[in-house]
């Protein structure tokens, strides 16, 4: 239970943020981004995409090309973005000369007017099916790399991110080690990563290690909630109080196990499914909700990992909108926090609404039964919204959202 001096504590920190800005939504959270995946035929175009953004206060966020639409869409606005090269793109990459012209063409032509801040090159390349792809990424990382320099940008970053099934141990996090079969290229990775001052990506879902073991695993723990028992790493006495932190720092782990102290872990993709087949237990809208708001809320208090309390762990949301022409099964297509019309899957108590009290909280639209119990909200001002519902993002003249927040806070924080 959290004492009343620590929910005071938030209260007064939300109090001083409303007195010293205009804030219309949130407050801005330097460390949280999401990502803008496109495996969709109905999606909102580009410009409607980023006042989205900015309604939210988001001012980070990842594609997984380098779309000219939506390059040129967020010229001359504060959104940094992270592009992505296709992993098909990664062998050509191997020639320097290729490498210039790929970023001459695909990169060059949008700056500085667009910010892109990072170059993602491949997705998971390290446990891809296509295991010919992994020859390829620290040649074509070193060569992206060195094209920005010659053409004047050395301070966008370059890196890949990677699945947790890099990791042959994961638990305890100190017990994190790296695959043996991917250690020599990992090495040149991580000296790579090591030179140029640039973090590791991870993908991490705690939602797929609940599935895999519903009856083992507290959902509490895996959700953020608090409190819960959690588990304390047996050899370093860190007690974590939810997964997401503990598969952090079984990287760094991992990392440094390989003889990098000074590598930054980031999180390049976390989030939680609103909806699934029957077999995909936990997946609903009200666990979704619960993850992202535990999330948020770390975010927005700045915390770092137990191992690394002082460094605020930077995190991308997955994902923006839900994409209904992905893959797999049906989760996959509904980790996002939009619907494609730009209402809202579920809210994570960002938003503010006059509903009356009498709305009811949706019930989950798949079969689990494995759903938060900690999951409240004041009718006053927060709500989950049905996805058949279509409610706009409030507009930015709700100048008290501050006041409800910190409403919100002491019912449900003391």
């Amino acid at each position: 239970m959290v004492t009343f001096i620590s929910a005071m504590t938030i209260t007064y920190v939300f109090l001083a943020l409303f007195l010293s800005s205009d804030i219309g939504i949130i407050p801005h959270v330097e460390s949280l981004g999401i990502n803008y995946g496109q495996v969709a035929n109905n999606l909102p175009e580009p410009d409607k995409v980023l006042e989205l953004l900015s309604t939210l206060r988001l001012t980070k966020t990842r594609i997984y090309d380098t779309n000219p639409q939506i390059l040129s869409s967020f010229a001359n606005s504060n959104i940094e973005i992270i592009v992505t090269v296709e992993n098909e793109v990664l062998s050509q990459l191997d020639d320097p000369q290729q490498a210039l012209q790929w970023v001459s063409s695909h990169i060059i032509p949008y700056l500085p007017e667009t910010k892109i801040t990072g170059i993602q090159v491949g997705n998971e390349v390290f446990t891809d099916d296509d295991d010919t792809l992994l020859q390829h990424l620290v040649p074509a990382v070193v060569n992206i790399h060195n094209a920005l320099s010659r053409l004047g940008y050395s301070n966008i970053q370059v890196s890949t991110p990677s699945s947790l099934a890099v990791l042959q141990n994961s638990y305890p996090p100190s017990a994190g080690s790296f695959k043996s079969e991917i250690n020599g290229i990992m090495f040149q990775f991580l000296n790579f990563l090591s030179t140029t001052r640039t973090p590791f990506w991870i993908n991490a879902y705690p939602y797929f290690a609940y599935e895999d073991d519903p009856s083992t695993i507290p959902l509490d723990y895996v959700l953020g909630n608090n409190p819960n028992a959690g588990m304390v790493d047996p050899y370093t006495k860190l007690h974590y109080d939810n997964m997401l932190y503990a598969m952090v720092d079984a990287v760094y782990f991992a990392i440094a196990k390989m003889g990098f102290r000074n590598i930054e872990v980031r999180v390049s993709e976390t989030g939680w499914p609103s909806k699934g087949d029957p077999n995909e237990v936990g997946a609903s809208p009200q666990n979704a909700a619960t993850y992202n708001r535990n999330l948020i809320r770390k975010q927005m208090a700045n915390e770092g990992t137990p191992l690394t309390p002082r460094m605020r762990l930077e995190v991308y949301l997955f994902a923006l909108f839900n994409e209904d022409m992905k893959p797999g099964p049906t989760s996959e297509r509904n980790y996002g926090l939009f619907q494609p019309n730009e209402s809202m899957t579920y809210n994570v108590g960002l938003f503010v609404s006059t509903i009356p009290k009498s709305t009811s909280t949706p019930t989950s639209t798949s079969t689990q039964t494995s759903t938060s119990t900690s999951t409240s909200t004041s009718s006053a001002s927060f709500f989950v919204t049905s996805s058949s519902t279509k409610t706009k993002v409030a507009p930015k003249e709700y100048q008290s959202l501050v006041f409800w927040i910190v409403h919100f806070l002491i019912l449900t924080l003391v």
